[in-house]
Order: C-alpha cells, then structure tokens, then sequence
C-alpha cells in the first residue's frame, strides 16, 4: 500500500468528520448527486484525499476540527440518542457546539459514566466485545445477594438467544454487588438478574477502562485529558475499528442455540436423504411396470376395438368374422349367418307369405355382431379392469339368450 492509499477516505466518513452531517446522511448527500469531488459527481463509496476539493450542494466542507473526548456522568432519565425530537436526548441535555454523539448507551432508568467523542473511529474499538475493554457497575437488587447468585452471574446467563461472557462480580452488601463487564448487550446486566430471579433497583456505571466517575457529578460533564487519552489510544492500539469490525463481522457469531438447532436440522436433512436414496429402486420399479402395463395395453388394444360401436355396419360385421378364427365363443358367433330363400348365390330373398323374414335375419345378424362386441370387450376388460367383468359377463349371457330365443322363433 502506498503513502497515497493510506491517506484516502472513505467520502462520507470525509464529510462526516468535518462535523457536517452524520455518515448516513452524507450517503443520501451522494445518492442524490450533491456531493462533487474536483467539479466531479462521485459514486458511492468513493476514496478522497486529503488535498481533493469536496463540495456539498455547491459549497466547500469547513476543515476537518479536532477531535474531542468527553467523559459525562448521565442522570436518570437521559436518553442516550442523537435523535433530536427525543425528549431527554443526551446531546440536548450537554449542548456540545461540535457534533458529537454516545460511545455507546446506558439504559434511561441507569445513571454514571459515559463517553461522547466526534470520532467515529474510536468506537468501535472502544465498544466491541472482542476488544475486552472494561466497564465497570454497582447493582442494587431487590432480595439479598447469595453466592450461588454470584457463581451463576460470574459463569454466563442464557439471555438474548446466547450466553454472556464470563466476567468478575463480588459482593459488596447485602443487596448491592458490583460487576465488571467487557460485553454490552441491550440492558444485559437487568436482564441477567431477571433470568435468576432478582429485580435491580438501582444500576450506576462507575468506570470505562481507565476512567472513572471520581470527582464528576451528576449531571456534569469534561475534557478527557491527553493523558487519559494517551492510555486510552495505547490500550486500543490492538483493537479493530469501524471498518475492520464491519469487515471481520458482516454477520454476528451463531449462539449455542443456534448451532445445536443447525446441527439437528442438518441430521434431519441427511435422514431423509437417505431415506429417499433407500425408496428410490422401488418406485422406479413400480413405474417401470406400470409404463409396460400401459404400453401392452395401448398395442391390444387397437386390435380389440375393431368392433367398437363407432365404426360402421358394414366394418363390423367384417371384423367379427375375422375375429371368429381367435376366439370359439366368438367363433360361434362369426360363423353364423342370415338365413335366405331362393337362391343363395344371387342373394335374392322370396317374398310374400315370407316377406317378414328378412327383417328377423337382419336382427338377428345385429344380435350376433352385438355378442362378438361384448365378448371382445368383456375380455379386454376382464385384462385390465377385472372388477367390472362381472357386468360386461351379465351383458354377454343377455345377449346370448336373445340370440337363442330369435332362433326358436325363426323355427
């Protein structure tokens, strides 16, 4: 990396530290086109040097200020915010000249030390839980402090999905201990005693690594000296800061919880996985018959509805003689044929006392064609459809019975 790359910044991190506006607001500056470097229209996240002209909304940024640090004993009912409409807000109460904003929270009902800075880059590395910076608090609770309440608070509560840090706590009364922290979670110090069974009825924060509330009152609030801040910048020296920390830790570490649940859904997953692989020859199995059922039954079936009712009188009668040499019961009825008067090879019928005779062979050439059907379909159905042989049987013997009768008749 060069001298020149070490120098750039980030754009709105450059607007931000001149006290212009907050990093969140210099990007909408950006979206929206306000913003210039050099007479040039940046993109988002764009680098500048500290010799490069930035422009907002046509007029130049005031020089970057000194940092400052300040070191603030909170009241109750302070809201630790930079929201200006908030009633209570911490930077109303201080009424810095300079933007500055909370290292940090302490809860509204909670009071002691705080830190407020212009520098972005130094909270990070004051405030995160891998840095291992101390913070220091006096608890008062509601029923006596035991020492099984100590063990379990110095060992980790399960609260928020995780497990707090181990950290050192030591009786200092009957209700009241005192705590020392390197984590920050949303009100974790009430929420641990709330997990154990206890209620805090007062928490003050009395130290944040090397400072301390000594000789600061409620209310007020100071400079942190170049020495202090001296300590403070060695005791940093190792820690990641804003950037680093978003990098590092674009999503925050699974909980126990969270990797037990993981672990679980994963074997579950696996199990039917396997299950799946175990099942898979069967129902490719049962598939592959059933397409060979389904392929026999498209190739008889052709040959089988030659005698279906749509086709003409003329086809059917052809296809029940042909049919006759394949089956005996519909052999039977094949070989039959209309009986005629006079002469059988001119095909011309006596008429008169006779004449009605012609009508009775037509019918009953119908009859015999009909059967033919019935007994082709009651076999194909008996192949495929066994459950409804019984009905197209019944309609077969029907059939065949009129057939006899308008035989007996005819003699």
């Amino acid at each position: 990396m060069t001298d020149r790359d070490a120098s750039l910044t980030r754009l709105n991190k450059f607007i931000s530290e001149t006290g212009f506006c907050s990093r969140r607001e210099a990007d909408r500056y950006i979206a929206d086109g306000r913003v210039t470097i050099n007479g040039i229209v940046p993109e988002m996240g764009t680098k500048v040097a500290p010799s490069d002209e930035v422009l907002v909304n046509g007029k130049p940024l005031k020089e970057k200020k000194e940092a400052v640090y300040l070191a603030f004993n909170k009241p109750v009912g302070i809201t630790c915010t930079t929201e200006r409409h908030v009633d209570g807000n911490i930077i109303d109460y201080i009424g810095h000249p300079q933007r500055i904003f909370p290292i940090g929270r302490l809860d509204k009902p909670s009071d002691g030390l705080i830190f407020l800075t212009s520098d972005g880059d130094i909270v990070n590395k004051i405030l995160r839980a891998g840095n291992a910076h101390e913070k220091e608090y006096v608890v008062r609770v509601d029923r006596p402090v035991t020492t099984d309440f100590l063990k379990r608070m110095a060992a980790g509560v399960p609260i928020l999905d995780t497990v707090t840090l181990p950290c050192r706590i030591e009786q200092i009364s009957t209700y009241v201990f005192r705590i020392t922290l390197t984590q920050g979670l949303n009100r974790q110090i009430r929420r641990m005693c709330e997990a154990l069974g206890y209620e805090v009825f007062k928490l003050k924060r009395v130290r944040i690594m090397n400072i301390s509330l000594e000789g600061l009152g409620i209310g007020q609030w100071r400079y942190l000296t170049k020495r202090e801040m001296a300590n403070i910048q060695q005791m940093i020296e190792g820690s990641s800061g804003t950037e680093e920390a978003s990098r590092a830790e674009a999503a925050p570490a699974p909980s126990q919880h969270a990797v037990a649940a993981r672990s679980q859904r994963v074997a579950q997953d696996t199990d039917a996985r396997r299950g799946s692989h175990r099942d898979a020859p069967s129902k490719k199995t049962a598939s592959r018959k059933s397409t060979q059922q389904d392929a026999s039954f498209r190739r008889e079936r052709p040959a089988k509805d030659r005698s279906s009712p749509g086709r003409s009188e003329q086809e059917r009668s052809r296809d029940a003689g042909s049919n006759g040499g394949r089956n005996s019961s519909s052999g039977l009825a094949g070989g039959l044929k209309p009986r005629t008067r006079g002469n059988a090879t001119s095909g011309t019928t006596k008429k008169g006392s006779n004449g009605g005779n012609g009508k009775s062979l037509r019918v009953r050439g119908r009859l015999a064609r009909a059967l033919v059907h019935r007994l082709a379909v009651t076999e194909d159905v008996a192949e495929h459809y066994p459950a409804a042989c019984t009905l197209s049987s019944l309609l077969c013997v029907i059939s065949l019975v009129v057939f006899v009768v308008c035989g007996v008749r005819r003699w």
